[in-house]
């Protein structure tokens, strides 16, 4: 009884799969997100890092997300960290018309931040970050308004995700060594 040629793909694809993740599991993967991930080892130095404050309206969204996501519970006792984050914004329009009006606009925001150890004030870690949104330019000036701090809310909280993820990866490898 000879197999199908469909059967013998079958049978390789289940192969290369298991083989993959058997060579998936030497490597050190762990996923960031989950009951045994990086966030979950990195969550109480996730706590401990003081956030200071940012200018701007913007600088305080990116902030309070910053505070939502790091330290749903609070910030810790004792900080061991801290984290110094400015924010720059910039507009552009985009899809002019004929008379030159534009329809639609994009806002970028950039952060530059630096984590510290507040025992010895070093700084153990740099990095930049940016998040691009788009809204609509209507003809209402209120539209015009609420389009764009929507749109400045949505690129603060992209940001900030942004901001956390990478501090929280940084954390995890240093924890791993």
């Amino acid at each position: 009884m000879s197999l199908s040629r469909t059967a013998l793909s079958r049978i390789a694809l289940r192969a290369f799969v298991a083989l993959s993740l058997v060579g998936l599991a030497g490597c050190g993967f762990r996923p960031l997100y989950g009951e045994r991930s990086a966030a979950s080892v990195t969550a109480p130095e996730l706590a401990a890092i003081q956030i200071d404050s940012i200018p701007n309206r913007e600088g305080q969204l990116v902030r309070n997300n910053l505070l939502d996501k790091m330290q749903p519970r609070g910030m810790a006792a004792k900080p061991l960290y801290r984290l110094t984050v400015s924010v720059g914004i910039s507009r552009e329009s985009l899809g002019v018309r004929i008379d030159e009006t534009a329809t639609r606009g994009s806002l970028t925001m950039n952060a530059s931040y630096v984590l510290a150890d507040m025992a010895s004030g070093d700084q153990i870690m740099t990095g930049n970050s940016r998040a691009v949104s788009s809204y609509n330019i209507l003809d209402s000036d209120f539209a015009n308004v609420i389009s764009e701090n929507d749109a400045i809310r949505r690129t603060a909280t992209d940001l900030s995700e942004e901001i956390k993820t990478r501090v929280a990866i940084f954390l995890s490898s240093r924890k791993a060594r």
